[in-house]
């Protein structure tokens, strides 16, 4: 049994393991944030094939040979995702606990379509919570990273 994390192609032992715990205790990638445990807040949220996932709601077996990326996999030899910098630039975090969720499930979102409609944004993002209260900041940055006037 294998998985593949940020490129790397992982050994699994226990198909059972909760995804979340696999990620940050066994392979050290601490930015996928535990939250509810719930499935309801997003801040474990990772791209499986692309396609964003609770880590707190799957096991390793369930994701078994498809390709994880976390938030430590988003930049590209060392230079920040336009997501990233577009969170910056808009200064869309206060605590930050939150944000690899949100910036995952942004970067699936204009993997899939470019160039979202606001309404777009807001139902993609719709399963992250922000307890701060930063919405409108993370609205406009993924609006920036795509390239459209925030």
């Amino acid at each position: 049994m294998h998985l593949t994390v940020n490129g790397k192609r992982r050994a699994l032992t226990d198909p059972r393991r909760n995804l979340l715990s696999y990620l940050r205790y066994d392979l050290g990638l601490t930015g996928t944030k535990y939250g509810c445990g719930e499935g309801l807040c997003g801040a474990c949220t990772v791209l499986v094939d692309g396609q964003p996932l609770n880590s707190c709601m799957s096991t390793v077996g369930a994701v078994e040979g498809g390709a994880v990326s976390t938030i430590e996999g988003v930049a590209t030899d060392g230079a920040l995702h336009r997501v990233q910098h577009a969170f910056i630039d808009e200064s869309a975090m206060q605590c930050g606990y939150c944000i690899p969720g949100f910036i995952m499930a942004a970067v699936a979102l204009l993997e899939r379509e470019p160039r979202p409609s606001r309404d777009a944004v807001r139902q993609a993002l719709a399963g992250n919570l922000c307890r701060c209260g930063v919405y409108l900041r993370i609205e406009r940055a993924v609006m920036r990273a795509a390239g459209q006037t925030p």
